[in-house]
């Protein structure tokens, strides 16, 4: 009886990824994060695509050149800019989310090393079901508006 219960054991361990995949349906492009001089904040954008029949929510990320990340609204009213960090940001089934500026993005704080405009910046986004996409995101200048600047 103890062979057949380890058997099983062992046959469940060995179907439990070690490290949660990407959810298939999500993918990453145009990915890229405007570097601000010394210690600053670089804000990171990107456009993600859900080809799934569900919404998917991206609830966070980490990257192994900074120290935090968050996600944040950026909006303006009545001529006045605010930035707010949120908690997650939900991709429509078989639609799109751009992260751009002066609205949804990541904020990396507390760089590891100086991040230089053509580095590229590993950064892993976080999905509420646990699973992650690792996406190469191209660093540009301060005075970049997008990704090709």
């Amino acid at each position: 009886m103890n062979r057949i219960a380890l058997s099983l054991l062992l046959g469940l361990l060995a179907a439990v990824p070690a490290h949660a995949a990407a959810p298939a349906q999500v993918s990453a492009s145009h990915a890229w994060i405007r570097v601000l001089p010394g210690s600053l904040p670089a804000g990171a954008y990107v456009v993600l695509r859900n080809d799934g029949d569900r919404p998917v929510s991206l609830t966070g990320a980490s990257s192994p050149a900074y120290g935090e990340a968050m996600l944040h609204e950026s909006s303006n009213a009545g001529g006045m800019s605010r930035m707010a960090m949120i908690h997650a940001l939900t991709i429509p089934a078989h639609g799109t989310q751009t992260l751009q500026p002066g609205g949804y993005h990541l904020m990396l704080m507390d760089a590891k090393h100086p991040v230089q405009p053509g580095d590229t910046v590993k950064v892993v986004l976080e999905f509420a079901d646990g699973s992650t996409l690792p996406v190469d995101f191209a660093a540009r200048p301060a005075s970049a508006l997008g990704e090709k600047d």
